[in-house]
């Protein structure tokens, strides 16, 4: 059964009297019900001026990343949306439902359906750098797949994986794509054959966030064992392990420059590391339980992050 109409809070706080790095502006999206949901999955447009969330009361919302004003809401999505993200032009939007596994692609100024690509234990999914492409992991079937995101036809699937996969993600120039899940490895594909290229196995648990860095050169994970991993995308060299979070890593990715990485842990902290030297930079705390998404505006300037508690945080970082 379907959540009564959400009324939708939105709250700007300035925060004063802290230390500086628990004092960013931060706009809180809050979705209020019944019964209140939590958000999974949150992506800023490629302009940086929109912000895209999605939870489990059926919904993703639109909002404008400044005022934080609700634009246009995407309905009528079954059970459960998991993740969401922008097309790289920006004009569509492409989800995962968590319990009927669609993925599925929306104009992201009308709100309308466009495509349904799939159904069955989608867990993420994303667009091709070029928006040509979408990938999707897979937890039941335990592959990931890549669609033409035009016809929806079915291009690859990428098989390998024993356990869950949770994650995927396309190197920026689209000629490969890396996937990582619960049998502690990630698997770096050739975009176009499907051909498994490399297997990196370098972490002690499942991994539930895996991207590359913006020049292709590096690798971010993110998982059960509560650290943050950099790895060198060549040669799968262990370049950081980043260790502060007191609870599992649940989402990770760099800045648009790939100086900085974010990080959102169970342990409820939004956290920023210094690639080069694994140095926590700033801790960002508000969050009343587990942070399930992070990621950068474009411009590098804000981080937007989702919560079990059911809000998310657009943080102006100092």
């Amino acid at each position: 059964m379907k959540p009564l109409f959400c009324t939708i809070s939105v709250f700007l706080l300035l925060v004063s009297g802290l230390s500086a790095e628990e004092a960013p502006t931060v706009i809180i999206l809050r979705g209020q019900t019944e019964s209140q949901r939590i958000i999974k999955s949150a992506a800023f447009s490629p302009d940086g001026k929109r912000v895209v969330t999605a939870g489990i009361d059926d919904t993703a919302t639109i909002w404008d990343a400044e005022s934080g004003e609700k634009l246009q809401d995407l309905m009528d999505i079954p059970t459960r949306v998991r993740t969401v993200a922008f097309s790289p032009d920006g004009k569509k939007i492409v989800t995962t439902s968590w319990m009927e596994g669609s993925v599925r692609i929306w104009d992201a100024e009308t709100g309308k359906e466009l495509q349904t690509l799939a159904n069955g234990g989608r867990t993420s999914a994303v667009f091709s750098p070029d928006g040509k492409k979408i990938i999707a992991a897979c937890w039941n079937t335990k592959n990931a797949r890549i669609w033409d995101a035009e016809s929806g036809k079915v291009l690859l699937t990428l098989k390998g994986h024993t356990e869950i996969v949770h994650t995927a993600a396309f190197l920026p120039d689209g000629t490969k794509v890396i996937t990582a899940g619960d049998d502690h490895t990630a698997r770096i594909w050739d975009a176009e054959s499907g051909e498994e290229l490399q297997k990196l196995e370098r972490y002690s648990n499942a991994i539930m966030s895996i991207a590359f860095s913006p020049d292709g050169k590096k690798i971010v994970a993110a998982g059960w064992d509560c650290t943050v991993r950099i790895w060198d995308a060549e040669s799968g060299k262990e370049l950081q392990k980043m260790a502060g979070h007191t609870n599992a890593v649940m989402n990770a990715s760099f800045s648009p420059d790939g100086k900085n990485v974010v990080s959102g842990s169970k342990d409820g902290t939004v956290r920023i590391w210094d690639v080069e030297s694994g140095k926590e930079l700033q801790t960002l705390r508000g969050h009343r339980s587990t942070v399930e998404s992070v990621s950068f505006s474009p411009d590098g300037k804000k981080v937007v992050s989702t919560s079990w508690d059911t809000t998310a945080r657009i943080w102006t970082l100092e």
